[in-house]
């Protein structure tokens, strides 16, 4: 039998399975078993109240999904009175997503909700910092680092800093993030994208651009996990595409020490335990007796790095 537990800096983990914030509800304990997840990340919450985007919202496309949701949240008040509570009932480690529109802002929520029952924090960086113009924080090696060291200092608990596939060099912002404090990074948010529907000639998304989502942008986000897990020293939890095992385990060789599964559970809501039964299965095949030894275990060392051009 395989050992499907891994390490996520200090948090272990039953197995590297677990929810991308947003995709994830209360409701959804009631359709899978959510104890059999690695660890649960709920819904990214902000201090205000927000009501979220224009609709539309979402719009499918070729192999994925648009959304401009907006970031919807009832604020830290309700987090703690109503959304703690049920998930303190299960086993499973419970990973708060948190977003701010500045770095004092992040520190804030990052503090009100270090609290008992909370195993981690992810903070979403990848949201517009209105401090630089509207720049999402993880674009820049410089913004990255100062709201990680903000939010070093905010919380004693593990901090996952989520990025941006929307920058040039995301290597370098890994590297920053790290050294501002960072235990873990999540790789990454989803891919600014658009679509015009040409019958009526409008943008598909109320907001007009949106994030792309799904088996369409695994490849980019493989190619960014790879490039993350080269340049830092801590975990590098892979994010993007991931539809079945085999997306999972190529995750986790390019470097990833775990996953979120995001679009898959929409189109399928028991996709994360058919991922990880499919993993442990090709464990069993393979003689694979701990998923951890799949870690950055991809055979590129007789192999040269392209060139930028390609």
């Amino acid at each position: 039998m395989t050992d499907m537990s891994v390490s996520v800096g200090a948090l272990r983990l039953a197995n590297p399975i677990m929810p991308a914030s947003g995709t994830f509800a209360e409701g959804l304990a009631e359709v899978i078993d959510i104890e059999r997840l690695g660890a649960v990340v709920i819904k990214t919450i902000t201090t205000e109240l927000r009501a979220g985007n224009p609709v539309p919202r979402v719009a499918e496309v070729r192999s994925g999904m648009l959304n401009s949701i907006g970031i919807p949240s009832k604020g830290v008040p309700y987090f703690l009175e109503r959304t703690l509570p049920y998930y303190r009932r299960f086993a499973v480690p419970l990973v708060v997503s948190v977003s701010a529109p500045t770095v004092a802002g992040f520190a804030s929520i990052a503090k009100a909700v270090s609290v008992p029952g909370v195993a981690a924090i992810e903070a979403n960086i990848s949201c517009p910092n209105l401090e630089e113009d509207g720049r999402a924080f993880a674009m820049e090696p410089r913004s990255a680092a100062t709201v990680t060291a903000a939010l070093r200092e905010a919380t004693p608990l593990p901090l996952w800093v989520k990025l941006t596939p929307n920058v040039g060099d995301i290597a370098a912002v890994a590297r920053a993030a790290e050294n501002a404090g960072a235990d873990a990074l999540v790789v990454a948010n989803t891919v600014l994208a658009m679509a015009i529907d040409i019958d009526t000639r409008r943008p598909r998304l109320g907001s007009i651009m949106g994030g792309l989502s799904g088996p369409v942008i695994k490849p980019i986000v493989v190619r960014m996990t790879y490039q993350c897990a080269k340049a830092v020293k801590i975990p590098v939890i892979g994010c993007g595409g991931i539809a079945s095992a085999e997306d999972a385990i190529e995750y986790m060789l390019a470097g990833a020490a775990a996953v979120q599964v995001g679009t898959a559970t929409f189109v399928q809501p028991s996709a994360m335990l058919a991922i990880l039964d499919g993993m442990e299965a090709w464990c069993a095949r393979k003689g694979i007796h701990r998923v951890a030894d799949l870690i950055g275990a991809i055979r590129d060392t007789d192999l040269e790095l392209a060139p930028a051009q390609y």
